[in-house]
């Protein structure tokens, strides 16, 4: 379960602007492995609601899902009833850091901006990212690969236009995500080979909805990235009356634009891969 999120009200608005961006970079990591990508069997570790197993289903033979929010697992379950129904896909409540599953048991992993919510800290050591990492590699074969979806120090400081209007709350989410070279070295530590890190620079988490201006003056918009939750009343009707300012004077466009200038060099997310010995 998030340590700052409450995801059994955000479900209701998630997919208003969620999709599976970089689903084509977990396809990719995954069909290199032993098993072919028709006959392998992934792990989806905190589903959420379900955008990326979505996405990737028709290209495998089974997905297990797993997530600590019943209210996400509802919204999962009901998308891809069809697909539950002829045992394509199973749905568990569980957390990442203890997996209901055997120790070798699936061909690949993925894990979708879940470590952020762990609420873990450099001063930690990143332990318990340590733990869940460890849990992963727990339960791949030999020769499966684990896509761990996360965010860059320079996404996080320049791939948002928002998050610059609430500074507070955006520094928070990132002392909460541990450096990509952290991550790296738990995978070797649990004997994983990394295998390359990967950018999808030409999309954006919240799809086309990331591009309305006025999206952060509304509840269900601000739904789709947890960091508003990290905002306290004071920054996020800050937050609110500079928008509301700018869009007034005519000057909104332009300055969200100035804003996201960064982003298109930087990107939002990247995958790190890495891959189990088939020895």
């Amino acid at each position: 379960m998030s340590t700052y999120e409450d995801y059994t009200s955000t479900s209701a608005h998630y997919d208003s602007t969620r999709w599976a961006l970089g689903v084509e970079i977990v396809l990719g990591c995954v069909a290199d492995a032993a098993t072919p990508l028709a006959e392998l069997v992934l792990l989806d570790a905190g589903c959420g609601t379900g955008n990326y197993a979505a996405a990737v289903l028709p290209h495998v033979a089974r997905i297990e899902a797993i997530d600590a929010s019943e209210a996400m697992l509802e919204v999962a379950g009901d998308k891809l009833s069809a697909q539950r129904s002829d045992g394509r896909i199973g749905f568990s409540r569980a957390s990442v850091d203890q997996l209901p599953f055997d120790d070798a048991s699936v061909d690949a992993v993925m894990i979708n901006q879940v470590l952020h919510h762990l609420g873990d800290s450099r001063d930690s050591g990143w332990q318990r990212h340590g733990r869940v990492i460890g849990e992963l590699a727990r339960v791949l074969r030999p020769g499966g690969t684990l896509v761990v979806n996360t965010c860059s120090e320079a996404q996080l400081r320049d791939g948002f236009w928002y998050y610059s209007l609430i500074p507070r709350a955006a520094e928070a989410l990132r002392r909460r995500y541990a450096p990509l070279a952290v991550l790296e070295g738990f995978m070797v530590d649990h004997g994983l080979r990394p295998i390359g890190r990967f950018v999808p620079v030409d999309g954006v988490v919240q799809g086309e909805a990331y591009f309305d201006v006025r999206g952060p003056l509304r509840t269900d918009w601000r739904s789709g990235d947890s960091t508003w939750a990290l905002t306290d009343a004071d920054e996020l009707a800050a937050a609110r009356a500079e928008l509301t300012a700018l869009d007034e004077r005519g000057q909104l466009a332009e300055d969200v634009a100035r804003r996201d200038a960064r982003r298109p060099d930087v990107g939002q997310m990247t995958f790190l891969a890495a891959r189990r010995s088939s020895a």
